[in-house]
């Protein structure tokens, strides 16, 4: 995995420029390893990797026995691929990476609460659209599409192939679309991206960290501000605007602040 350590938010603009058809994830520490939150979590709590086949699949079925409650449309919860995705968009920790077609959109998710160096991967997908792993080249992206019934079962649930998959359910929510989303689904969920992605010929060329300065934010953030990348328009609904104020806090325009000086000469 290349890494590439920036200075102004101009680099970044120049570097994605270049990166046409990638996917990019944003992370808030530059420290952070690309894994998923069902990884985290097992790590923190389950720590004996035999077994992690056993809660994804449990924690899968209560979701499914339990979720249609809530749900007008239960189709999705006979989709593998949709039904994580639902997880995911409610708070569960699932083997799903979030990944986005924009770079801006990550570069937002790493940068908007972030009190240190953050980090943006970038994605080859382009060069991994027809490249098979390394171990196995039968097992094409088509082949192992998650997309397709008892596919998931086959090479993801087991925990044994080190591939991965990236795409789109079937079915897209609002915020997936919104967000220019797309998953990546790696096959094994002890070993972060860049060690799968060395099995598919490696990972240089296939997969680019950005480290983005703290000193970098507010420059940044007030570029994406003016590209009208928030919350608001990242969440499209009621929580999106809410947690989209709290910008408006650090966005104060000198304008304002000369309205306020003629109102309050004294203070």
């Amino acid at each position: 995995m290349q890494t590439i350590r920036l200075e102004r938010w101009a680099e970044f603009v120049a570097h994605a420029d270049a990166m046409e058809g990638w996917a990019f994830r944003g992370h808030v520490s530059a420290q952070w390893p690309l894994v998923p939150s069902l990884t985290r979590r097992l790590l923190q709590f389950s720590p004996e990797p035999r077994l992690w086949p056993l809660r994804e699949a449990r924690a899968m079925r209560v979701f499914r026995r339990k979720a249609h409650i809530y749900l007008h449309d239960r189709t999705a919860l006979e989709d593998d691929l949709r039904c994580l995705a639902l997880m995911q968009h409610h708070g569960a920790a699932t083997r799903l990476l979030d990944f986005t077609k924009s770079p801006f959109v990550a570069a937002f998710f790493a940068l908007e609460s972030a009190t240190r160096d953050v980090a943006v991967f970038a994605l080859n997908t382009p060069a991994l659209w027809s490249r098979p792993p390394d171990f196995d080249p039968s097992l094409t992206r088509s082949v192992i599409d998650p997309r397709v019934a008892g596919n998931f079962e086959r090479y993801f649930a087991g925990n044994k192939l080190p591939v991965l998959w990236y795409g789109e359910p079937s079915e897209m929510d609002s915020r997936l679309v919104a967000q220019s989303g797309l998953f990546v689904v790696p096959g094994v969920l002890d070993q972060p991206l860049d060690v799968i992605l060395d099995g598919y010929g490696g990972s240089e060329g296939l997969l680019t960290k950005f480290v983005l300065p703290l000193s970098m934010r507010e420059e940044a953030m007030r570029a994406l501000y003016r590209m009208n990348v928030t919350y608001a328009t990242l969440f499209p609904d009621l929580d999106g605007l809410a947690r989209s104020v709290s910008y408006e806090l650090e966005a104060i325009w000198e304008r304002l602040v000369e309205d306020y000086e003629r109102a309050h000469p004294e203070s």
